[in-house]
């Protein structure tokens, strides 16, 4: 299910996300805004994952062993 989220914009950002709809790369501001979320999860996943292998390798970190996704979350 779908929310509505109000938020407000600096005219400059309004004008930018517009321009990308008019270049064809988004359709809708809402599908812009759900892009950005998505590469921020993407970026923080990756970023967790980098701590993670450092962590592993100084030993703070001890591997386990996963059988399937139900172990996982």
């Amino acid at each position: 299910m779908r929310q509505i989220l109000n938020i407000s914009l600096p005219m400059e950002m309004i004008r930018s996300i517009k321009e990308e709809m008019k270049e064809g790369q988004f359709a809708s501001v809402s599908e812009f805004v759900r892009h950005l979320i998505r590469h921020y999860n993407t970026e923080k996943l990756a970023r967790e994952a980098k701590r993670d292998r450092e962590l592993f390798k100084k030993g703070k970190l001890k591997a386990i062993e996963v059988q399937s996704f139900k172990d996982v979350f």
